[in-house]
């Protein structure tokens, strides 16, 4: 069945079937799984096209914080808007300089990229700018459940973030080492984030339909990820 065919009359998965399936969306649907990904951990992007995938992520990465609070304007009690306004300081930092969009700046100038280009967005692809925005709406409209299950995908981002080191250590030395803060910090704050989420997803998805919701969501997410990847192969 696909995670779009919701049938409320189903009785809910158990919580270890559900999480089950929640992993198997990301197994096979997480952009890990995308030749552009492929290529850059086997060493063979040129430096023009690791440029272009950190300047377009860059587009992405600024709106996560802007995602996160949109999903933070939705959770109804104090206990859980402390839970989540962490992610905003993670990204955003709590002073001047700190923080991960500080930290991905920093990597695109190890890269070769000026900072104040990356800022700009003005190279930003089309195809990028879509799949950022349709990821922004989703939280913004959807309800928490669904937003927060959206973010899953960093169930898969600490192993990610090892393989992604390894092969910048290997294969493009040129990125100076400092570059590769934010892939370090992300594999501990992946993996609790991941929790955080898979948490309260398992709590708020009582029905079949709300847990068909949840997987639909992430399989949505997948397809951002992917078709940000899409464009930036294609430059």
């Amino acid at each position: 069945m696909s995670v779009t065919d919701m049938d409320p009359d189903l009785s809910p998965w158990t919580a270890a079937g559900f999480e089950e399936r929640l992993r198997d969306v990301v197994l096979r649907r997480y952009h890990h799984r995308h030749p552009f990904n492929l290529r850059m951990h086997e060493g063979a992007l040129t430096p023009e096209e690791l440029q272009r995938w950190i300047l377009n992520r860059f587009h992405y990465q600024r709106h996560i914080p802007i995602k996160d609070a949109l999903i933070l304007a939705k959770l109804e009690t104090s206990e859980l808007r402390r839970m989540w306004i962490h992610r905003i300081h993670d990204h955003d930092g709590t002073a001047p300089g700190e923080g991960g969009i500080e930290r991905w700046l920093r990597l695109g100038e190890a890269a070769g990229l000026d900072r104040d280009r990356l800022l700009s967005g003005e190279d930003v692809l089309p195809g990028v700018r879509l799949a950022v925005d349709g990821y922004v709406n989703f939280c913004r409209l959807r309800s928490p459940l669904e937003a927060v299950a959206s973010s899953l995908t960093e169930l898969f981002a600490p192993d990610l973030m090892r393989v992604r080191i390894e092969a910048f250590e290997r294969h493009y030395p040129w990125v100076d080492a400092d570059g590769l803060r934010y892939f370090r910090g992300r594999i501990t704050q992946g993996r609790n984030d991941s929790q955080e989420a898979i948490g309260l997803v398992r709590d708020w998805a009582r029905s079949r339909a709300d847990q068909e919701r949840a997987l639909a969501a992430l399989a949505f997410k997948c397809d951002v990820l992917w078709s940000l990847l899409d464009a930036v192969e294609r430059g």
